[in-house]
């Protein structure tokens, strides 16, 4: 009887453990402008730098200007989140792929996101923007690759 018991308190744990996994990552995600401070910040990237590390997530900058819309993703290529992939997407230009350090993740989403919106006078290349600059973490298999 015990290990049935033990097998029942396994797999809640196990469903639990998931749940909150899930409720991290959708936490994580932040549109500009804010008001959060430089502190907040900080420790808002921190979190979703180890979540990239532990976790099967990417996290994606999404800015919107009158040049057009612009993402940067980051995806942990190491088991010790010391190495990350970086994508660039811009519609002029297309995809760019590099191999950045945590550091440079660190600082490049602390300055991101202490900024203001980039979004510019209204009006893009595919008409008017509307939608804010926008960080997440999510599941990588929902990153776009392919505009």
């Amino acid at each position: 009887m015990s290990s049935e018991h033990e097998q029942q308190q396994s797999r809640l744990s196990s469903e639990q453990a998931e749940q909150l996994s899930e409720e991290s990552r959708t936490d994580l995600e932040l549109t500009l402008p804010h008001n959060r401070s430089q502190t907040s910040i900080v420790s808002f990237v921190e979190c979703a730098l180890v979540e990239l590390t532990h976790e099967d997530v990417g996290a994606e900058f999404v800015s919107t200007s009158v040049a057009g819309v612009k993402r940067t993703q980051f995806i942990a290529v190491d088991d010790v989140g010391q190495r990350f992939q970086k994508r660039y997407f811009d519609e002029r230009l297309g995809w760019h792929e590099t191999t950045v350090s945590r550091e440079a993740v660190r600082e490049e989403l602390v300055n991101r996101l202490t900024q203001r919106s980039s979004l510019g006078c209204g009006v893009g290349q595919h008409g008017v923007v509307g939608d804010p600059d926008k960080f997440q973490v999510m599941p990588v298999r929902k990153l776009r690759v392919q505009e």
